[in-house]
């Protein structure tokens, strides 16, 4: 981040406390600020036990403050028509479908322009950790929450697992996965050797309690990819790197899109048609299977599909990007996609190779969970990344940038 954005955090903090110098850059900067803690307090919330009955409105909050922060900004011409055309995409998706995440979405990416991601990234960060130990405290001390559930997790036989206060086992591994993900990509250039090793070992230690295999899994491969670039420097510029990174997260894609391939399945005899769907089955605990028979009309199957979604796909699974495309719809879908390869280029140019492991290990987590693909902007950190680099992803950059007002001036006097 250049140092007229770090000023400018520095004197919005000046103004907060002193009351002073309150620019529209400052108030933008501070009410974005606002809209990423409401995130993250929804996000803990919906970790917990409790059923949030404001979610809707908080989310209406949070986006008319991601909203204030765009109308307070500066872009580029060239920013503003893709604001815009992004901007009336989400807009085609909320007519269509109902849902207004790729909305809220588009403004918060927007809204993160002349902002020190790092630094806001910083404060996500230690928000979600207090969060997450807050509820484990609670569940653990018998105050709040669940600290075990015990159930036939799909394996044939029940098992107790702990949850403690973070709801599923799976989803207290993944929120492990997250965090070590994003201090790792903090703090990774600060990390000592023997760090990698406490990481693996609280890795372990939680796989202990949770038997999530996926979490462990992924939360090895963050630990160990950070570890690599760490201390393999050259990595960090080698261009395959970079290009196996694209290679893996396109096949995520292309694999989720093939087994949610409605002709694969033989409905009478509830297996596959398919023999290599049938084998990766057997490694997935029921993910595919559930695609096909965990619902009357096969949700989330290719069968489901359409453009951009409609409003009855609102069936819950665990293949991340199948919900993708079936929430969504086929074009935002492969949108993302591509703006996820952008991103990738730019970890290239900037040579963010631990930005690099974070989205691969993502790419490959959410082929199997989806919770990168929700209603939470706040634990998605990828939407962080994109509004850290998007000008520089879809080469928006110019010298001269207007605000809303100005920039209508200039198309008024243009046009009339």
């Amino acid at each position: 981040m250049n140092k007229d954005v770090k000023s400018l955090e520095i004197k919005c903090v000046k103004s907060l406390i002193t009351g002073s110098e309150f620019t529209a850059e400052n108030i933008g900067i501070l009410v974005l600020y606002l809209s990423v803690v409401l995130e993250i307090l929804i996000v803990i919330i919906d970790k917990s036990n409790y059923t949030n009955p404001i979610e809707g409105q908080l989310f209406r909050v949070t986006f008319l403050l991601a909203s204030m922060k765009v109308l307070l900004t500066k872009y580029t011409k060239k920013e503003w028509l893709v604001l815009i055309a992004f901007g009336l995409l989400g807009l085609v998706s909320y007519k269509l479908t109902g849902r207004n995440e790729i909305l809220r979405i588009v403004v918060f990416v927007a809204a993160c322009k002349n902002v020190d991601m790092k630094r806001l990234l910083k404060l996500v960060f230690y928000m979600t950790l207090s969060g997450c130990m807050l509820l484990i405290l609670l569940s653990v001390s018998g105050i709040y929450g669940r600290l075990a559930l015990e159930a036939d997790f799909g394996r044939g036989y029940v098992q107790t697992r702990y949850c403690l206060g973070i709801g599923h086992p799976n989803a207290l591994h993944c929120m492990f996965l997250m965090l070590a993900a994003l201090g790792l990509y903090l703090y990774n250039d600060k990390m000592r050797w023997y760090y990698y090793i406490i990481l693996f070992l609280l890795n372990y230690g939680l796989f202990v309690l949770t038997d999530s295999n996926t979490g462990f899994l992924m939360s090895t491969c963050v630990i160990a990819g950070a570890f690599i670039v760490r201390y393999w420097k050259g990595l960090r510029k080698q261009l395959w790197a970079y290009g196996a990174g694209v290679a893996v997260l396109l096949f995520c894609v292309v694999f989720s899109v093939l087994v949610a391939d409605s002709r694969v399945a033989k409905p009478e005899n509830y297996w596959f048609a398919s023999r290599w769907v049938a084998e990766a089955e057997t490694h997935l605990n029921g993910r595919i299977m559930d695609l096909y028979y965990g619902s009357i009309d096969r949700e989330g199957t290719t069968a489901t599909w359409s453009l951009f979604s409609v409003p009855e796909n609102h069936y819950y699974f665990d293949m991340g990007f199948v919900r993708l495309f079936y929430w969504y719809g086929i074009i935002p879908a492969i949108i993302y996609t591509v703006l996820q390869v952008l991103l990738i280029r730019q970890f290239y140019k900037k040579k963010d190779a631990m930005g690099l492991v974070v989205i691969t290990v993502f790419a490959v987590y959410t082929v199997v969970e989806a919770h990168l693909v929700s209603v939470y902007i706040g634990r998605n950190y990828i939407l962080f990344f994109m509004g850290m680099y998007m000008s520089g992803m879809l080469g928006l950059r110019s010298e001269k940038e207007e605000n809303i007002l100005n920039a209508w001036k200039l198309l008024d006097r243009r046009y009339s």
